[in-house]
């Protein structure tokens, strides 16, 4: 039978109860500085017409992307930890869950469609205006969402379709599907079946793409023939890796480590960085590795 209760409790970090208001400050100044961030780049992407281009095309959806994965995350667990109101609605958990597996899912479909199109830039540059036309970017940003809202309701529907005693406690911070399932009194293999076959062939495909497309860049730009041109090339890719690198790196360290699920706080530990610090550091990395970002900031602040 289904034991429909009304809420449930957040118990990540209850281990560490002297550091919680300090982890809350950080977690708010992380939040601040991720929307501000964010907001910065994709107006300076909207103002300068010289970077409406495909690949900022794609980084300003990556921005607004960034800033809602972690709005779904961070305010509320900032409130959690400084007001110690560790409880949430069934819904609410179910709602955040949605948007979490949303967001995050886009955002790993965001950066295999971002390595396509840098590989397309670097390797058949005079087809790229033809190949990246709007209507393919539009077409790759909606696809993106569209894989998003699959894997969403696939994930959301499944673990709550489960069983879960009155007073049930989530060894987490937020609503993570892990952590939810592993919270429910009913048989988990299915849906731990599901969880992995359905995250592995997204964390894999969109994988696949990156490697093989950074491979592809890699040969190209050691065949060409002068330091200038090489190095112009990858100066075009060297943000986007840093950020490819600490995602899919992190997922990895997540998901794919033996035991790593059985480690409530090396769990927690490990979702801050994908879900609060990633976000906050992208504006950084691609404002600070790139000169046209650099150079166009220059020129805003100056009028």
């Amino acid at each position: 039978n289904h034991t429909r209760i009304s809420e449930f409790t957040l118990v990540g970090f209850k281990s560490h109860p002297g550091s919680q208001v300090l982890l809350s400050v950080l977690f708010c100044t992380m939040y601040i500085v991720t929307v501000v961030g964010n907001v910065c780049m994709i107006l300076i992407i909207r103002m300068d017409s010289s970077l409406h281009t495909p690949m900022y095309f794609f980084l300003e959806n990556l921005s607004t992307l960034d800033i809602c994965y972690s709005s779904v995350i961070t305010p509320r667990a900032t409130l959690a930890l400084l007001l110690g109101r560790r409880s949430i609605s069934y819904n609410g958990c179910a709602s955040q869950m949605f948007f979490f597996s949303l967001f995050g899912t886009a955002e790993a479909f965001f950066l295999a469609v971002m390595a396509y199109d840098r590989f397309t830039a670097v390797c058949n540059p005079l087809l790229y205006p033809v190949i990246m036309s709007r209507r393919l970017c539009v077409l790759m940003v909606m696809g993106s969402y569209l894989s998003g809202c699959i894997n969403c309701t696939i994930q959301t529907s499944f673990t709550f379709s489960l069983s879960f005693c009155e007073h049930t406690e989530i060894n987490h911070f937020f609503c993570e599907v892990a952590a939810v399932i592993h919270a429910s009194c009913s048989d988990t293999l299915v849906n731990e079946l599901v969880m992995l076959a359905v995250c592995g062939s997204i964390i894999v495909g969109t994988a696949l793409v990156v490697f093989i497309s950074y491979g592809y860049i890699i040969i190209t730009i050691v065949q060409m023939p002068s330091a200038e041109s090489r190095h112009k090339a990858f100066s075009t890719c060297s943000s986007h890796m840093v950020t490819i690198c600490m995602f899919f790196g992190t997922v990895l360290f997540m998901y794919a480590q033996p035991g790593a699920a059985s480690s409530p706080n090396k769990t927690n530990t490990v979702s801050i960085f994908y879900t609060i610090v990633i976000p906050m550091l992208n504006p950084f990395i691609y404002t600070l590795r790139n000169s046209e970002v650099k150079r166009s900031l220059k020129k805003q602040l100056k009028r």
